[in-house]
């Protein structure tokens, strides 16, 4: 009995399937981790969005097609910078041939790679490519969930000064004026001025905001977060937060970077909002960092439906009440239907770990680059630049989620 053949996912290859064979003698060797990388290249379809060169006078500029199949081929094989990119661009004649470099020779230096880098980060290139992903396999659906989370990203950039506070002007010679004396509590009094109205929050402001407004407001330098895990240890980065929205099967529908101090729960709605333009869900996922009323009230506005686990707030009585609630249900077995659906939550969760394991999200070592900065994967030069290379990997990570070699 024969073994039936592969099947091959993608645009091109799914339409000739029996040219596909041929790649085993023109690519010698051609390991699992190759194919994948074919099946990847050939399902994002990068020569739509990156167009060859213009042929005029002047020295040639390099394809850029070929840059940004090496850009997809960094992320699939987990190569930490660029440089190693190289090396092993010249040493593996059957990666170099997937790129579309036939010598040695016709590989860019290090330079041309960086500045290549920086046209698909100002171009949007990732995210343009993720977006497509998503609307080509997703859109005209309805979803069952939409899991969010965020997880850190460290790197090795000095973090970015806070503004200091303005400091008070020396004493004059004048008086100064009587201090204010100390406004009484409750309500206040007839004839008495009433307080100004406290200013709204950020998340209390997002909810009349534009998309663009949003992320205007939302920090994206370098500095640090500090938070704390499920074992009550707390643990510092410097660096920035990666906040996901993930659908079943871990498949990510949206991201935005922020700086590492920026609270999860300030990001949920810019992210529902982003999210809202690609797919059509029912349930949001989210833990108890997303515990806030405009959130809440946000996802019944739109029509969907919040399963957020509480925030007792340090309220150890309420925080009592709901796990007698919990024992009690599991006595008599009956689960709470949200608590199922809160299970899925591990998706977001797994799709993290599969960023930082896979796709060069945790660093491999703390040696820092020649410009002191330590650079595993994205080239952390500027908030910005990681954003779009982030979104680099996401789109990576849907298709590996999404395109399996059968």
């Amino acid at each position: 009995m024969t073994e039936p053949p592969k099947r091959y996912v993608g645009a091109w290859i799914g339409r000739q399937p029996e040219l596909f064979p041929s790649l085993d003698e023109e690519l010698d060797p051609i390991t699992a981790k190759l194919e994948r990388l074919i099946v990847i290249l050939d399902t994002l379809g990068l020569e739509a969005y990156v167009p060859p060169p213009a042929r005029g006078r002047g020295r040639p500029a390099d394809d850029r097609p070929q840059i940004a199949r090496a850009f997809v081929a960094k992320a699939v094989f987990d190569i930490p910078t660029t440089s190693a990119l190289i090396e092993r661009l010249q040493v593996d004649r059957s990666l170099r041939r997937i790129c579309g470099w036939e010598r040695r020779s016709d590989v860019p230096s290090e330079s041309t790679f960086s500045r290549a880098f920086a046209e698909f980060a100002a171009q949007n290139l990732p995210e343009q490519v993720h977006e497509h992903l998503v609307r080509d396999g997703l859109h005209g659906h309805i979803l069952g969930h939409v899991a969010r989370d965020a997880t850190e990203i460290d790197a090795r950039e000095k973090p970015k000064a806070k503004p200091q506070a303005a400091e008070p002007s020396p004493p004059s010679g004048d008086p100064q004026p009587p201090p204010e004396p100390p406004r009484r509590r409750g309500r206040p009094r007839k004839g008495d001025t009433p307080p100004p109205p406290k200013p709204l929050t950020r998340i209390e402001r997002q909810r009349s905001q534009t998309f663009d407004e949003m992320l205007a407001e939302l920090p994206v330098g370098c500095d640090t977060g500090c938070k704390r895990d499920s074992r009550g240890f707390t643990t510092t980065w410097n660096g920035y937060k990666l906040h996901l929205d993930v659908t079943a099967g871990m498949v990510p529908v949206s991201a935005i970077l922020t700086s590492a101090s920026v609270h999860d729960s300030q990001v949920a709605i810019p992210l529902a909002r982003k999210s809202g333009q690609r797919i059509t869900w029912l349930y949001d996922v989210m833990d108890s960092a997303y515990d806030a009323t405009p959130i809440i009230a946000d996802c019944q506005a739109a029509g969907r439906v919040a399963i957020v686990d509480y925030n007792t707030r340090r309220n150890t009585g309420l925080k009592a009440e709901i796990a007698a609630e919990r024992t009690a249900c599991r006595t008599i077995h009956m689960p709470d239907p949200d608590d199922l659906i809160y299970n899925e939550r591990t998706a977001v969760e797994r799709a993290n770990g599969s960023i930082k394991d896979d796709l060069c999200g945790r660093p491999p070592s703390r040696q820092p680059s020649r410009s002191g900065k330590f650079a595993p994967r994205y080239p952390v030069t500027s908030g910005d630049m990681l954003l779009r290379n982030a979104d680099s990997d996401i789109a990576t990570l849907h298709v590996n989620v999404c395109q399996p070699i059968a």
